[in-house]
């Protein structure tokens, strides 16, 4: 089986690919990134594309049997810019899935959040659910959407909340519904590679 991440060089997505390069299951592992990234592994594909072209994107897809969505960015990486954020959660996803669909992929996983609703004034978790519906109108035979609260990990830039998030969300757990705990991105990781595997 072929796997292809967007967004192996994020949190949950640098957990995720270091797993599929362990896995038997998965023959050969191709990420999709904007910039050269130093990883090396017999079975590891690298594909420099502009996510722009839709024929690069496109043709970086093709034999794809899984893909594996866990971009994202933030509002301070874009200077608060919500037309550049859109751009990068949702034209990615959603385009890495439509073309998927004309590649003959018949997996796609999705890393959203939890509370993502389209009908939503919040605009975070608007655009989440908008991602999540359009993804789905995509056509491809199955989709796998994974909902996490907070994220826990070390990551590359720091995040105030969700450092503390991480310090006090701990304390509190017993009062704190089990959908919105935190939860350690390799955990995320290790549930989107189950979701594939259980359906075969």
């Amino acid at each position: 089986m072929t796997a292809t991440i967007i967004g192996a060089t994020g949190l949950v997505g640098g957990h995720l690919l270091e797993l599929l390069l362990k896995d038997p299951y998965f023959d050969t592992v191709r990420i999709l990134v904007r910039r050269p990234v130093d990883i090396s592994h017999p079975k590891l594909e690298k594909k420099l594309i502009d996510f722009t072209d839709k024929e690069n994107f496109r043709l970086a897809l093709e034999g794809t049997d899984v893909i594996f969505s866990a971009i994202g960015t933030t509002q301070k990486k874009v200077r608060g810019d919500k037309d550049a954020y859109r751009k990068i959660d949702y034209d990615i996803p959603v385009n890495a899935a439509k073309l998927g669909k004309l590649c003959g992929c018949e997996k796609f996983v999705l890393v959203s959040a939890v509370g993502a609703n389209s009908q939503r004034r919040n605009f975070y978790l608007k655009l989440k659910g908008e991602i999540e519906e359009a993804i789905q109108a995509a056509g491809i035979e199955s989709v796998y959407i994974l909902r996490p609260s907070v994220l826990i990990g070390n990551r590359k830039e720091f995040r105030f909340t969700e450092k503390l998030a991480g310090w006090l969300m701990p304390l509190f757990s017993f009062i704190i519904p089990a959908k919105y705990r935190p939860v350690k991105a390799s955990e995320v990781a290790k549930a989107m590679i189950n979701a594939v595997k259980k359906t075969g």
